[in-house]
């Protein structure tokens, strides 16, 4: 048995000490940065016919590792969002890296020469009121099930959690009384807290009442689970994507609003548009989301003047000299105009 090369005894410091001690880093944060070098190793490894503990810092060079984010785009079908993840993931290694070992600095600043790729501007992708609205109908509220399900895909709307978070929560995370809320656990260990509305408050009772007799909101039980064998487990994120998809393939046969595939994500995503579209300052949504980065969430400001912009462009006659006016105004949004929406002076 051999001992860690200077690499491998770096990764393993990094992954048992630093990120889970010194940065408190969740699990899926810790998942994600592991899977990132997982990966790149995979592939320093086979383009240099080496063994695993036989790579080293020399051989993930600036050239190697634009090799690898190409790699993960052509060969894995990568996003350039998942790529540009990858890229962050592996950043944080070299810089932990160069802070324990100083010959390790000179691999650093090559690395972060390795540019992160642009990402195509798009819409946000969101469901109208009444597409979110077929979807909850569809449940058959005759059944426990049906009422389970109900409550899950109106808890995920108005709360806008991600599914992971949304499979995290425990009901010691739930407080009612006069002002509920449910604590949610977000990325990078960071929680916030969600005010229930009353509509989601009727819902949870009658949910806590077919689902957790015997708990007590003081129990670190799963809100929601799943029964194997007669044993409770947490309900899995892959559980919560089937059932959404499900009743979006119902709900499209009598409301055509309601996209073709039906996620999750969805659901945050048209809830942060009913709050900024009824008002809500972008700061606020931020919070709510848990975004890290204000700018994530001016997607939603853009793709709502995107779709006013569509609206007035199918109102208004292709002779007209408004028509000129509206293609023109789409290409002169300012961030100036973006900072006065997002600071409140407009």
């Amino acid at each position: 048995m051999g001992t860690l090369s200077p690499l491998f005894t770096l990764v393993r410091s990094f992954f048992l000490a630093f990120l889970p001690e010194e940065q408190k880093c969740s699990q899926n944060t810790i998942r994600s940065y592991r899977k990132s070098l997982e990966l790149l190793f995979d592939f320093v490894k086979e383009k240099n016919s080496v063994a695993l503990n036989e790579i080293t810092f020399e051989m993930m060079d600036r050239s190697t590792i634009s090799e690898f984010l190409s790699y993960l785009e052509t060969e894995r079908n990568c996003s350039i969002s998942t790529r540009n993840h990858r890229l962050h993931c592996i950043r944080a290694f070299f810089k932990y890296a160069a802070q324990e070992d100083i010959t390790v600095i000179a691999h650093l600043e090559e690395i972060q020469k390795v540019k992160r790729a642009k990402q195509p501007e798009t819409i946000v992708e969101h469901m109208s009121e009444d597409a979110v609205q077929a979807i909850l109908e569809q449940p058959d509220t005759c059944t426990e099930k049906g009422k389970r399900d109900t409550f899950l895909l109106l808890f995920l709307y108005k709360t806008g959690a991600r599914v992971q978070e949304l499979v995290d929560i425990r009901l010691c995370d739930i407080q009612l009384g006069k002002y509920p809320k449910v604590t949610i656990h977000g990325k990078g260990a960071k929680t916030r807290s969600i005010p229930l509305r009353d509509d989601v408050v009727q819902h949870l009772k009658k949910y806590l009442t077919l689902f957790h007799q015997e708990q007590n909101l003081f129990s670190d039980q799963y809100l929601f689970y799943v029964t194997r064998n007669q044993i409770r487990k947490r309900m899995t994120e892959d559980n919560v994507r089937k059932l959404v998809a499900k009743y979006g393939v119902q709900a499209r046969k009598i409301c055509k609003e309601v996209p073709e595939n039906v996620h999750p994500h969805l659901f945050r995503h048209s809830w942060a548009m009913i709050l900024y579209q009824n008002g809500v300052d972008l700061t606020l949504i931020s919070q709510w989301l848990g975004h890290s980065n204000l700018e994530t969430t001016l997607i939603y400001a853009h793709a709502d003047t995107e779709l006013k912009r569509k609206a007035l462009e199918k109102a208004v006659p292709v002779d007209s000299p408004l028509k000129v006016h509206l293609n023109a105004e789409r290409y002169n949004i300012s961030d100036e105009e973006l900072l006065k929406r997002l600071c409140g002076l407009k």
